[in-house]
């Protein structure tokens, strides 16, 4: 038999390091699961109740009251230009609603889909970004009140309403850090899923969500914007009220780094304790 009537042989080649390469891309090929999880998500989030997606619109809405009635009424905290307290609060807490939120349900991903990791392989980094779509969604959703209030209030936002989506995107990436963070380490560490609800109700007092950073003295606020979140909240009110709530630009600089550190901490850990998943769940 001639080598041109030979069968073609097919070779399997195992090479170091292949699989780590093709992770990134793999999240993209399992886009699917993705969405698939999300609508799961919202699904279950929704079914047997009431009214549904409202809830996403009721609950900021009543936070927002209490923080005005608390913050502006009894402790009668200043405003700066004239802005009022109502505006100041909703702009400080739809990023931290979205921050926390992410942060929340992307840290207990992981092991509410123990079934779904044992089983079957994807990029188990897919679980925990799920959880963002839904997120969104009830953040979306939110976005009424702002813009209730700010017709309400008579407020005509300028051109830095564009940039918008760019302190959301931001708040994302600085919940995602932490959450992706925390997700690995729950799997390991079961306890510290009671860790995250202190540390979430601790930083929605110490974030600038009820009052401005301004108030924070000169001498303190670099020191301030190490919490990644002050920096994207005054940015988000910024967008919305312009000049009124400038930006403290060293300090929104120092937010970025430390979102940038801790996404980079974050995707570092998870990568590296994944592997073990099916084993730890």
């Amino acid at each position: 038999m001639s080598s041109a009537d030979r069968p073609s042989s097919t070779y399997l080649v195992l090479e170091a390091g292949r699989a780590d390469r093709q992770y990134w891309p793999d999240i993209w090929r399992y886009r699917g699961l993705l969405f698939i999880l999300a609508w799961r998500d919202v699904a279950v989030r929704y079914k047997q109740t009431a009214i549904g997606i409202v809830w996403a619109f009721i609950r900021p809405f009543l936070t927002m009251v209490v923080f005005t009635v608390v913050f502006g009424h009894l402790a009668k905290l200043p405003t700066t230009g004239g802005i009022p307290y109502a505006i100041v609060v909703i702009g400080g807490l739809l990023p931290w609603t979205l921050f926390s939120s992410v942060l929340s349900e992307a840290s207990a991903s992981v092991i509410s889909n123990g079934n779904l990791i044992s089983k079957v392989y994807f990029p188990r980094m897919i679980v925990p970004l799920a959880t963002v779509l839904v997120v969104m969604i009830d953040f979306a959703v939110s976005l009424f009140i702002l813009g209730g209030l700010m017709v309400w209030y008579l407020i005509v936002p300028g051109w830095q309403l564009l940039l918008l989506p760019f302190f959301v995107l931001l708040a994302l990436l600085a919940s995602l850090g932490p959450a992706i963070w925390a997700a690995a380490i729950i799997v390991k560490y079961r306890d510290f899923r009671f860790v995250v609800p202190f540390v979430l109700q601790f930083g929605l007092y110490v974030s600038p969500v009820g009052f401005e950073s301004a108030i924070v003295p000169e001498q303190w606020r670099l020191l301030y914007n190490l919490n990644p979140m002050v920096g994207i909240i005054d940015g988000f009110r910024w967008c919305i009220v312009g000049g009124a709530s400038p930006i403290y630009l060293p300090g929104f600089a120092l937010s970025l780094v430390v979102t940038a550190g801790f996404l980079w901490l974050g995707i570092s850990t998870f990568r590296r304790i994944e592997r073990g998943f099916a084993d730890l769940i």
